[in-house]
């Protein structure tokens, strides 16, 4: 009688979850470290394109996300005086790729994937090191406060300044500073009524989304030096957005100094030989962190997640399959940060002349970015991507 294998995911966020979930599917026996206190997330929202809603298909997850999608009717892209730049819908958004955007708090689908696993499989304030990345004759073993786990299969899920990555990739430089920071709130707005959008000036962008709940998502972001912090981060925000458009204000003046979260940027400029090693499979941030501008971080964690369960025996067969289309994936967000980012006066003008120009004449930018990323499939039914299958047994 064959021996159920192990898997040792380090880290609760969405990947670490999510890999876990699959791999219960597949018949491993799970167990997920989490060194904080809890899976209650310190974070807000997250937003899921069709690419991420399939994968989760394939974990019997997906349609119960697809039921809190909220954006419906017109949303674009706009400058700090209101004007649109570009205008799209959710329609549209569906019908191009397949199905909707979901905007949803990171907490919501933290809870949602940690119901998929079975009782007692994760373990909160438990601090992890690898011990040993393990090879084909060799178990991985995981040490924790209360002993060490040997594994059939290591998950690192533990962020973008993964203690896993640098342990299996000593000589790898590390994350890198974006060259800017974010600000983020999820509040209610009593009687804000406006179109999802994203705002670009120069050198800051800001963000106004609707949740199901009845709240409000915003988002900003400025070019900054790395470092820095405010006292009253609400009052930097006034400052630097306090004189654009409606809706922008209206958040505003909701918000409060403590519902602000501060965070600088970082990515991972040079891409890694590969995503595992021995055992050990990386996923998500420890993997590629990549700027939010495509809003893909979460998404492209969710897919290392669920195509990781199915190469599950075959580690270099994942990294064949992911490493190429993440390191594309992070280097159009780069790209992207690069241009909604812009700092030059003149580049500014010109930059938001082409957008429009290039709405008028077809699908909005804000679409046209998501080509070759939200149209993904994932290697197994109910979808079945051939182009997925390397190194099928």
């Amino acid at each position: 009688m064959t021996a159920t294998k192990r898997a040792v995911v380090i880290g609760g966020g969405i990947g670490g979850l999510t890999a876990a979930a699959a791999l219960h599917l597949r018949g491993l026996r799970v167990t997920v470290l989490e060194r904080a206190p809890s899976l209650r997330p310190i974070g807000a929202a997250i937003s899921l394109s069709p690419n991420a809603l399939r994968a989760l298909d394939v974990i019997g997850l997906g349609d119960e996300i697809r039921d809190l999608a909220a954006w419906q009717g017109d949303g674009g892209l706009r400058t700090p005086g209101g004007r649109w730049l570009s205008r799209s819908n959710a329609e549209a958004a569906a019908a191009r790729f397949g199905g909707p955007l979901v905007l949803l708090h990171r907490a919501t689908l933290i809870d949602h994937l940690a119901a998929r696993l079975p009782g007692g499989a994760v373990r909160t304030a438990a601090d992890a090191l690898l011990a040993d990345p393990g090879d084909r004759d060799r178990p991985a073993r995981v040490r924790t406060p209360e002993g060490e786990l040997e594994a059939d299969l290591v998950v690192a899920a533990d962020g973008i300044h993964s203690g896993v990555r640098a342990t299996l990739f000593p000589d790898h430089p590390g994350p890198v500073y974006s060259g800017f920071t974010t600000w983020r709130v999820v509040i209610p707005v009593p009687g804000a009524d406006f179109a999802s959008h994203e705002t670009w000036g120069r050198g800051r962008i800001w963000g106004t989304h609707p949740l199901k709940d009845g709240r409000v998502y915003a988002y900003a972001a400025a070019v900054t030096p790395a470092g820095g912090h405010a006292a009253d981060e609400r009052a930097e925000l006034l400052h630097r957005y306090g004189d654009w458009h409606h809706p922008v204000t209206a958040v505003l003046a909701a918000a409060r100094p403590e519902d602000v979260l501060r965070h600088d940027v970082h990515h991972i400029a040079e891409p890694l030989p590969a995503y595992h090693r021995g055992r050990v499979a990386l996923v998500g941030d420890a993997a590629h962190a990549m700027p939010p501008t495509l809003g893909q971080g979460g998404n492209q964690a969710i897919e290392d997640a669920i195509v990781l369960a199915h190469h599950h025996d075959d580690l270099s067969a994942y990294t064949a399959v992911r490493l190429p289309r993440t390191t594309a994936v992070a280097r159009q967000a780069v790209k992207v940060a690069r241009l909604n980012l812009m700092t030059n006066r003149a580049g500014v003008v010109v930059r938001d002349a082409a957008l429009a120009a290039l709405s008028k004449a077809g699908p909005a930018l804000f679409l046209r970015s998501f080509d070759g990323i939200a149209d993904w499939r994932p290697p197994q039914p109910p979808y079945a991507s051939r182009q997925t299958q390397v190194g099928e047994r």
